[in-house]
């Protein structure tokens, strides 16, 4: 744990120093001190177990982060950048892994794995250059949960397929489909008739623990200072319904955060209370996600990259090829989307594609869970995926600074930024 935490601290260091996401930089120290010798290529069971506990924590604080009405009200004008920037860099992935490797189930795995942007990364490298509430950044955090939500039902009905857990028949497919849309139907029936508060409690407005508050009533419990027991307890349940309907349980802890609406904590006969409430438990959730629990999921998937000179000279084909028809699909698709089906002026539409370069944790969730659960990848895609991805996020707030100048007009010729 002490190693882990060292290794933490300098990579959020460097991380914050260079402006780029400290993801990157957990891989890497994670593969460094394993390469040292100072960690074991196979964690014990105890740091195992708390990477997976980090990885279910920093799935929920990612939904957690979500507006929901914001979200719902960005749908209609983003839904073409989600579906075909997620669409294309699905199939540009699963193309070059079918042609490299020649296996269905390594092709969908690798095509899943790099169809979530990472929206963090963008929104942060955004914020640095002044953008951080400009119409481009909500297309651009729209489209990608819209990315995420799809990502997830995908991981929910092809990870089981792929692994060997269905049958790769019409059958066996259909089956898996079902669950997923069972377990989807069951979140949302959690969001609309379970969990609402004031006036529309729900089912549960005549229970007397709940009353006519819903689960409101549970946050304020002892003046709110359970809160964050609530939220954990609603995490870890329904990452436990996703895993029993045999699907991950960072599906459900994603799905239980997003339907965890800022409104159920205002407390009291006021909103300052419960606003405090709220600021102070999304203030926890971050710390234990980003901070010292969940970068130990990170750490040790980067334990399992091996500096092997060799290999990756062997894998700059795969690799190259991989990350030339990623960065060209994705900035087209999207861009052309943005341009086409959400209105946007060319140099948002520009701001937009770029800013969907990066590939976010579910990317490494799916690697975990094929390369290290299930032994899907065989070494040589896992480097091929784990190198892309890393250039891919390092793209990102390059990108950005270099586009700006032409997305404030500053540059370039007058149509860039004539509307649609």
């Amino acid at each position: 744990m002490l190693i882990i935490w060292v290794a933490v601290l300098a990579a959020s260091y460097l991380a914050a120093r260079w402006r780029l996401t400290p993801v990157l930089f957990f891989l890497f120290f994670g593969a460094l001190v394993t390469n040292l010798g100072l960690l074991p290529m196979e964690p014990t069971p105890f740091i195992s177990g708390l990477s997976e506990i980090g990885i279910i924590l920093i799935m929920f604080a990612l939904g957690f982060e979500e507006s929901t009405n914001r979200f719902v009200k960005s749908i209609k004008r983003s839904w073409g950048i989600a579906f075909f920037g997620g669409l294309v860099p699905f199939l540009v992935a699963f193309s070059v892994a079918s042609y490299f490797w020649q296996d269905r189930a390594i092709a969908l795995l690798a095509g899943l794995a790099m169809t979530a942007t990472a929206v963090s990364l963008t929104m942060v490298s955004l914020k640095e250059e002044g953008l951080g509430r400009s119409v481009a950044a909500m297309g651009i955090m729209t489209s990608a949960v819209l990315d995420d939500i799809a990502s997830l039902a995908l991981v929910a009905v092809l990870v089981p397929v792929a692994t060997g857990t269905a049958d790769l028949t019409a059958y066996g497919i259909a089956l898996v489909a079902l669950q997923a849309l069972a377990f989807f139907a069951l979140v949302t029936a959690l969001s609309l008739w379970i969990l609402p508060s004031g006036k529309d409690a729900g089912i549960f407005s005549k229970v007397p623990i709940i009353g006519s508050r819903g689960i409101q009533q549970m946050f304020a419990f002892s003046d709110g200072q359970k809160s964050m027991l609530v939220v954990l307890i609603m995490a870890v349940a329904v990452g436990l319904l996703a895993h029993e309907m045999g699907f991950h349980p960072a599906v459900g802890a994603y799905m239980a955060g997003l339907i965890v609406r800022e409104e159920y904590f205002l407390l009291g006969k006021g909103t300052g209370e419960g606003q405090r409430n709220y600021q102070r438990l999304k203030h926890i959730i971050d710390d234990v996600a980003f901070t010292w629990l969940g970068p130990i999921f990170f750490i040790v998937l980067g334990g399992k990259i091996v500096f092997d000179v060799p290999t990756y000279i062997g894998l700059i084909p795969e690799i190259l090829t991989l990350l030339s028809l990623m960065v060209i699909g994705q900035v087209t698709s999207a861009g052309l989307a943005a341009r086409h089906t959400g209105g946007f002026t060319w140099a948002e539409s520009g701001m937009i594609g770029l800013g969907m370069l990066g590939r976010a944790e579910l990317a490494f969730v799916v690697i975990d869970i094929a390369y290290v659960q299930n032994n899907v990848f065989t070494t040589e895609v896992f480097y091929t995926l784990m190198a892309v991805a890393f250039w891919l996020n390092l793209a990102v707030p390059l990108a950005i600074r270099w586009w700006r100048p032409y997305y404030a007009g500053e540059k370039g010729p007058a149509w860039l930024t004539k509307p649609h």
